[in-house]
């Protein structure tokens, strides 16, 4: 039951970061220069307690996770990672309370089954007011009238 509990969270809390992404007006490309925009340097790990409270597919090798609100980390996977594009849930590997890179990983989990596992090569940490900032301003450029000249 705890299982069920922690998919079904992760699975809302996913549906509400793409529905966030794809109401910003902003394409893959644009959306993924943004991200890489407001990361910092690479560390070498983050604390996590086994739960992600939302996260954002930025292509099949990077993608962004939120561990608390405002708190997040943009992640580059070792290689191709198709499954994390469309995955309903995602899950992270940790050692005790920290996911490190070169060694954990992120697994998409379709259908309801684990896909395979994509190793983590480097952490950043991100800019949330700075993501917030820049997603509302495409909202808004996106809703606002065209001059028609």
């Amino acid at each position: 039951m705890g299982h069920y509990r922690m998919f079904a969270g992760a699975a809302v809390a996913a549906l509400v970061s793409l529905s966030a992404c794809a109401s910003s007006g902003m394409g893959e490309a644009e959306k993924l220069a943004m991200y890489e925009a407001a990361a910092g340097e690479p560390v070498k790990s983050f604390r996590y307690f086994g739960r992600i409270s939302g996260w954002t597919p930025l292509d099949d090798r990077t993608i962004a996770v939120w561990t608390r609100g405002q708190e997040a980390w943009l992640l580059s996977l070792d290689g191709s990672c198709r499954d994390v594009e469309w995955a309903p849930v995602i899950s992270l590997t940790h050692q005790g309370s920290s996911v490190y890179a070169g060694f954990d990983k992120v697994v998409a989990h379709t259908g309801g089954s684990p896909g395979f596992p994509c190793r983590i090569t480097t952490i950043q940490p991100l800019d949330t007011a700075m993501i917030r900032s820049a997603e509302r301003t495409a909202r808004e450029d996106a809703q606002a009238p065209s001059s028609g000249t």
